[in-house]
């Protein structure tokens, strides 16, 4: 194992600060002369730096090595050593310093493909053994399997990598989401970023913005309340002796204005409350108006905790002190042209629309923006082709602010990936309608047209008080329609009620071809075991199902996915493809005279049919199995 990066006192200017230093190849802390990610050597004698190992053979390894686990410990050296003594590894390879090779920019946008920060290093290396000719910030190409940190004295933090699909977790330093290479130690659960792990710590730190004095490194971190969050947490602390004052390192720097996603004006940050109950505009609990706090200057009752205010879900990271106010998401453009008297010419649609009222129900009938059956819904029909929309659907806003990004999301009727479909970020289901995406290119947030109508407090038929979308990133409690793990959670605040995106969506009443009545959802302790399904014909008690639509008055049953299919809002005629690959499969409506056998499943088809080369599918998942394509 190669020897442990610490830090050593440094004086510079009469300023005191801690310096990262590694024994083995920085022996002795200096000022480094700065060096540009564009080409130009600023080392004059190359021959005595050392030659580091690729990361990704390196933490490849690691994790083979680690039966697959969704976190795991890196404990090879970073140094690429050739010698009798240490088998080289196939893929192990040495990359070279950004400096050395003047026909490399660095993309500033592409971030390290190590840690996946983006542009917040000073120097780089390149992997010239990858195609693409990949970067890495220096310190995650030379971060060492461990290292002791001042911000966490108690234990040593073990260089590890850690899959997206692992619970988040903030840095102790930055306070931003942690992710791939990282360093973690296990018996805290404290992770930090590389670079964050290695940056220079002052002592003191002269007039931050949430005090007026000079406030100094208080090492008994997690002792101590943080006057401009409120919290006792286990972060870097500073202090101010003359007014008995403390801020967390992440919290000393805290913007005075931004922008939030759940709400419509601007919000600045104060040091107190007035003396009155306040209840915090994200995660709904109390406010302590002793401490810190966000509020809203034309709203006389909205304010936020500082730690809920500056999560990356809610904050687009932008200082707005200085700036002006533009309030240009109530100044968008309408949807559509008035032609005439309920004649429309909607942005999304080539033809005139025309506007029809209360026609029966038509299971054919779908609309093109939300996917869903149209009832006895008013409806715009197109005078030229098959294309129909809800009148509610027609006056989607182009451009909203949704409370789940912190961008303002644009509306389109094609996914910017090139598919016929996109996978909503909300309910997590295939969809193949409108979409509200960002347009930003490193977005890649997509969200229907049925999640984006869901705001705050949110009426959900089934539960007698509102909802709030009030659960932080990584809270994912159990639905109690569907019994499942929730993406994005909606609660109550009064009871512990929970609702998934995908259950709130769904239609409270729906229409079935053979029943004059509409049928309700119906789930929990209402489920009677020996109801058949209308549809499939099998028992709800063999499928375990507690989830379904019932008419009263006729005693029709119906699963969920009988009626609407497994995937409800892919339509009729849509390829799916995935990443590219060259596999196509094509969508189906459903057979009501015939039910072909799923060439998965072996079970008949009950509503849309999944085509493609090898077969077709009944569902999604029988897709996925028989065409790989997912």
């Amino acid at each position: 194992m190669d020897s442990i990066g610490g830090f050593h006192e440094v004086e510079n200017d009469g300023e005191l600060s801690l310096v990262y230093h590694h024994p083995k190849y920085q022996p002795i802390p200096q000022t480094q002369t700065p060096t540009s990610p564009f080409g130009e050597t600023a080392i004059d004698d190359l021959s005595f730096q050392p030659l580091f190992l690729c990361p990704i053979p390196r933490y490849f390894k690691a994790w083979s090595d680690s039966n697959y686990d969704d976190t795991y410990p890196i404990s090879s050296s970073p140094e690429f050593v050739i010698s009798t003594t240490r088998i080289q590894q196939e893929d192990d390879h040495s990359i070279l310093p950004l400096f050395w090779c003047n026909n490399k920019d660095f993309d500033v946008d592409g971030g390290c493909y190590a840690c996946k920060g983006s542009n917040f290093g000073t120097d780089y290396y390149v992997c010239v053994e990858h195609p693409y000719d990949i970067i890495f910030h220096k310190e995650c190409v030379q971060s060492p399997s461990e290292i002791k940190h001042p911000y966490h004295p108690e234990h040593s933090l073990q260089l590890s990598y850690r899959s997206a699909r692992a619970p988040k977790i903030e840095c102790l330093c930055c306070g931003r989401i942690a992710t791939y290479l990282l360093y973690y130690c296990t018996r805290c659960d404290v992770v930090m970023h590389t670079i964050c792990a290695m940056k220079s710590i002052s002592f003191v730190v002269d007039q931050p913005k949430s005090h007026d004095h000079p406030l100094t490194l208080f090492p008994r971190q997690a002792s101590l309340t943080c006057d401009v969050c409120g919290l006792l947490r286990k972060n870097p602390t500073y202090v101010c002796l003359r007014c008995n004052f403390v801020a967390h390192n992440d919290c000393m720097y805290s913007p005075r204005i931004i922008k939030i996603s759940r709400h419509h004006h601007r919000i600045s940050y104060t040091s107190s409350l007035q003396s009155r109950e306040w209840s915090c505009g994200v995660c709904r609990k109390s406010i302590d108006g002793d401490y810190g706090a966000y509020t809203c200057n034309k709203c006389d009752d909205y304010a936020v905790h500082v730690r809920c205010a500056l999560r990356i879900d809610v904050w687009d990271g932008v200082e707005l002190e200085g700036v002006p106010e533009e309030d240009d998401i109530t100044q968008d453009v309408g949807p559509f042209e008035i032609i005439s008297e309920g004649v429309i010419l909607h942005f999304l649609h080539d033809h005139h629309l025309r506007l029809e009222v209360s026609i029966l129900y038509d299971e054919k009938k779908i609309c093109q923006a939300c996917v869903l059956p149209i009832y006895e819904d008013n409806r715009y029909c197109c005078v030229e082709c098959d294309f129909t929309i809800h009148e509610i659907c027609a006056k989607n806003r182009r451009r909203i602010q949704h409370a789940l990004h912190p961008h303002p999301l644009t509306l389109s009727g094609v996914s910017k990936y090139d598919t016929d479909t996109f996978r909503c970020n909300a309910c997590d289901r295939c969809c193949g309608g409108f979409v509200y995406m960002c347009p930003r290119k490193e977005c890649t947030f997509d969200l229907d047209v049925r999640c984006a109508s869901i705001c705050e407090p949110f009426n959900f038929q089934g539960h007698k008080h509102p909802l709030f979308l009030a659960l932080g990133p990584g809270e994912n409690p159990i639905c109690q329609v569907c019994t499942s793990k929730s993406l994005i959670p909606l609660n109550c605040i009064k009871c512990d009620f929970i609702v998934c995106m995908k259950c709130a969506t769904l239609p409270y009443k729906a229409k079935y071809t053979h029943d004059r009545h509409y049928l309700t959802i119906l789930w929990g302790e209402e489920v009677c075991n020996k109801d058949w399904c209308e549809v499939c014909e099998r028992n709800l008690e063999d499928t375990g199902t507690k989830f379904f639509y019932w008419c009263n008055e006729c005693c029709t049953t119906l699963h969920i996915a009988c009626l609407f299919d497994d995937e409800p809002y892919v339509k009729p005629g849509q390829t799916l493809k995935w990443k590219g690959r060259p596999q196509e499969v094509k969508v189906l409506g459903k057979k009501n005279l015939s039910r072909p056998l799923c060439d998965s499943c072996k079970y008949p088809c009950q509503g849309k049919i999944y085509s493609g080369d090898e077969g077709i599918a009944c569902s999604m998942k029988c897709a996925s199995d028989l065409f790989s394509f997912l």
